[in-house]
Parts: C-alpha cells; sequence; structure tokens
C-alpha cells in the first residue's frame, strides 16, 4: 500500500513538472538553472564568510552571520517574485495581443530576460565568493560575464 502512494505522489510531481515545463518552455530550463546558481552562490558566499572569519579573527567586519545570512535569502526570494512579476508581465502581453491582433510571437521575452539577467548575476557573485576564499579567476571569464550583463543592461529593453 505504503508503494503504491509513493508511485502516485512521484507521478504527481512528475506531471506537474511537465506541465509546468509544458507551460513555460525554454524558461523553465533557466529558471532551474537559476534555482541551483542561488544555492552555490548562498553556499559559496557562507564559505568565503567563514574564511575571512578565519584570516581576520579580530575584524568583526569579516565573517558569517545570521543577519548577513538572512539578508542573502531575502535577496533570493526577491529575484525569484521578479521571474514572477515578469512571467505575469509576458502573459498579460501575450494574451492581450492577441486579443488585440497584433502579433506578440514570444510568450516568455521578459521572463526569459530577467532570468538570463539574474542567472549572470548570480554567476558573477559566485565567482566574487570564489575570489574571497583565495581562489584566483580567469580575468577572461569576469570580463566576459560583466561585458554580457553590461550588454543586457544598455539594451533598454
Amino acid at each position: 500500500m505504503m508503494k503504491c502512494i509513493n508511485s502516485s505522489i512521484k507521478n504527481s510531481v512528475l506531471l506537474l513538472f511537465t506541465w509546468i515545463s509544458n507551460k513555460l518552455g525554454l524558461l523553465f530550463p533557466a529558471i532551474l538553472l537559476l534555482l541551483i546558481l542561488m544555492i552555490i552562490d548562498y553556499i559559496s558566499g557562507m564559505l568565503a564568510a567563514k574564511k575571512e572569519a578565519f584570516v581576520n579573527i579580530k575584524d568583526p567586519i569579516y565573517g558569517w552571520s545570521s543577519k548577513k545570512s538572512i539578508l542573502g535569502i531575502y535577496k533570493k526570494i526577491g529575484y525569484m517574485l521578479t521571474v514572477i512579476v515578469s512571467v505575469c508581465i509576458d502573459y498579460l502581453l501575450f494574451r492581450f495581443a492577441n486579443e488585440l491582433g497584433l502579433k506578440y510571437s514570444s510568450n516568455t521575452f521578459f521572463g526569459l530576460l530577467v532570468t538570463i539577467w539574474l542567472i549572470i548575476n548570480e554567476i558573477l557573485s559566485i565567482l566574487e565568493n570564489i575570489g574571497r576564499m583565495g581562489c584566483e579567476l580567469p580575468n577572461f571569464l569576469k570580463k566576459l560575464l560583466i561585458e554580457l550583463k553590461k550588454n543586457i543592461d544598455d539594451k533598454n529593453i
């Protein structure tokens, strides 16, 4: 009986993920990547803070604190709310453009643009945290990501 219940739960979760993936299209893997990078960024930030606290024992500016940790979580929640709002804007534009007879072919334009911008932010933050941990980073990688972010910002889409 328990195996049947577990199987039903697994099938329900799989069905839900399939439905969401179908509705979001290309945006779905981007959101999953963003979630993974947010977790990696949070962990790398904690590790960098622990390393800084170990090296700078007497300086209270450095190190891990629950306040900084909570603020980081708030920031991640804000990122996800921003993605949700941008997807809502896409839905409204797509829905009403069709009703008005306008051509708006993409149903995830703003959602995807915002998600990619946030992914680049997370990657830059992870690289900063890795640098704070004492690892040497290739300059071409930092320059490339900064340029990508700048190009998205400069487009003023």
